[in-house]
């Protein structure tokens, strides 16, 4: 927004923008002369809203270049065009990019892959998949010694004395 204040950080490596003591943005700095280095995580607020715009991006291109989209973001992405139509699905595409912010893209990726193992194509299968990597191995509960709950035995029940209702039914009624 206009009058908002932020300061800049350069570094060798790259630019980092703060605004009230938490770093906004990172861009990867160039030092050429009219060169253009474009984030898509930058974008992807506004291409939510538009998401037609994502397919010939160049924040989208940029990052194809730099290995940060891998094939298999392209094979979820085409399979949800197919599911859900053109513009649902790239919203979708773009729901599960988000997740990367807060995931890390490492992990978004290995989420996708076993989406695709799974033929789960959907953005909660992908969250449900990071956020069970993200909490860690499983642990199990311990075996419970049930000696104690042995005084609630009980016999099983025995049902013979059932079987006489059937051979004197004769079919055609009902009995009650």
């Amino acid at each position: 927004p206009v009058g908002v204040q932020v300061q800049a950080k350069v570094y060798p490596a790259n630019v980092e923008i703060w605004h009230q003591g938490k770093c906004v943005a990172r861009h990867e700095r160039t030092f050429g002369r009219f060169q253009k280095v474009l984030d898509l995580e930058h974008y992807l607020d506004a291409l939510i809203k538009k998401p037609g715009a994502l397919a010939g991006s160049t924040p989208l291109e940029q990052w194809g270049a730099r290995g940060l989209w891998p094939e298999s973001f392209d094979e979820f992405w085409k399979i949800l065009k197919e599911r859900r139509g053109k513009q649902d699905g790239t919203r979708a595409m773009i729901e599960i990019i988000m997740l990367g912010r807060k995931h890390g893209y490492r992990e978004l990726e290995k989420a996708v892959d076993q989406s695709l193992k799974l033929g789960c194509f959907d953005v909660s299968a992908v969250r449900l998949l990071i956020d069970a990597e993200s909490r860690g191995a499983r642990r199990y509960a311990e075996p419970v010694e049930i000696g104690a709950l042995s005084s609630y035995d009980r016999p099983q029940p025995k049902v013979d004395e059932y079987d006489q209702l059937l051979r004197n039914w004769s079919g055609g009624e009902v009995l009650q």
